[in-house]
């Protein structure tokens, strides 16, 4: 059987190619398995997993929590705000205290970069990060990756622009790395204070006109605005940066050809696209919901299949 080259999904930047294709081929599978009846396989019933989120989740936890239930796995939740964190309990404290009850994998979100690989290098269970501060969120971006290629055939070759607030964006570093790694064309564009000033030295185009890079896109992937993490006004107003950089119908028709519009939610209507847009047939953000059950399935079936050797 094929396998992983690496232990813990701590992020893209881990993987190579083969990684990622043979994820995609092993949630293709699990996409079957979700559409069927029953829904539900017992691939994993010897494992268990802990969920644990030091920052507010609702469609990541949800989903994690759905694959996992779907290879009868058993789940256990732990939410930061509940626990002894708030006591002065140490990130590895509290985690051997979990994996002391013979935890198999944990599942962390945290505001922190960089908290995923600490805690794999300092507990022994594998990892999965479901995303860590401004740095990454690979399963979102796997499942962006493997909802163009359902869509479009293939991710190689394929022109991807990435809108809106890049500077605080995880799900934008994890997908510039996962599309470059399958051969798709990269660009970012958004207001100059929302764009890193490193982003360049990723191999990706910088585009400032909106119109512009919709016209040179097949797919575009539209951005929250990230207002929790702003400590400053990095634009005017909410009005003038939906003017400028949201999507509405008008927009997309006035166009030459058909782009994909894809978000990874949760979605502020009327902000970074309308009402029209989101439910029109070019987005694809409902698949994307139901394509990140079968990717985070793939990953912990993949994951899970070391730990038993």
């Amino acid at each position: 059987m094929k396998e992983l080259s690496v232990n813990h999904l701590l992020g893209i930047k881990y993987l190579v190619k083969e990684d990622i294709d043979l994820i995609f081929e092993t949630a293709d599978h699990f996409k079957e398995v979700i559409n069927r009846p029953i829904k539900k396989v017992p691939s994993l019933r010897d494992i268990t997993i802990a969920n644990i989120f030091f920052e507010n989740s609702t469609r990541t936890k949800l989903s994690f929590e759905l694959a996992q239930k779907r290879l009868s796995a058993d789940v256990i939740s732990f939410s930061a705000a509940q626990s002894s964190v708030k006591k002065g309990e140490t990130l590895i404290d509290t985690v051997n205290n979990i994996l002391s009850m013979k935890v198999d994998m944990v599942v962390m979100r945290h505001a922190n970069p960089g908290a995923a690989y600490f805690l794999s290098q300092n507990v022994k269970a594998s990892i999965v990060n479901a995303g860590d501060g401004a740095h990454e969120h690979p399963t979102q971006a796997l499942l962006d990756s493997f909802s163009i290629r359902e869509k479009l055939g293939e991710v190689a070759g394929k022109k991807v622009v990435i809108v809106g607030d890049v500077l605080h964006s995880r799900v934008a570093l994890s997908n510039i790395y996962a599309l470059q790694m399958q051969g798709a064309e990269v660009k970012v564009c958004g207001p100059k204070t929302l764009i890193p000033k490193y982003i360049e030295s990723l191999g990706v185009t910088v585009e400032s006109n909106l119109r512009k890079a919709l016209e040179w896109c097949d797919v575009a992937n539209m951005l929250r605005v990230q207002n929790e993490r702003m400590d400053v006004n990095y634009f005017p107003s909410t009005r003038e940066y939906a003017q400028q950089y949201g999507v509405d119908k008008a927009l997309l028709d006035s166009l030459n050809k058909e782009i994909i519009i894809m978000h990874p939610g949760p979605i502020n209507r009327g902000v970074e696209i309308t009402s029209d847009v989101a439910d029109s047939q070019q987005s694809v953000i409902l698949d994307q919901v139901e394509n990140g059950v079968a990717i985070r399935m793939a990953v912990i079936y993949l994951l899970a299949s070391k730990i038993k050797q």
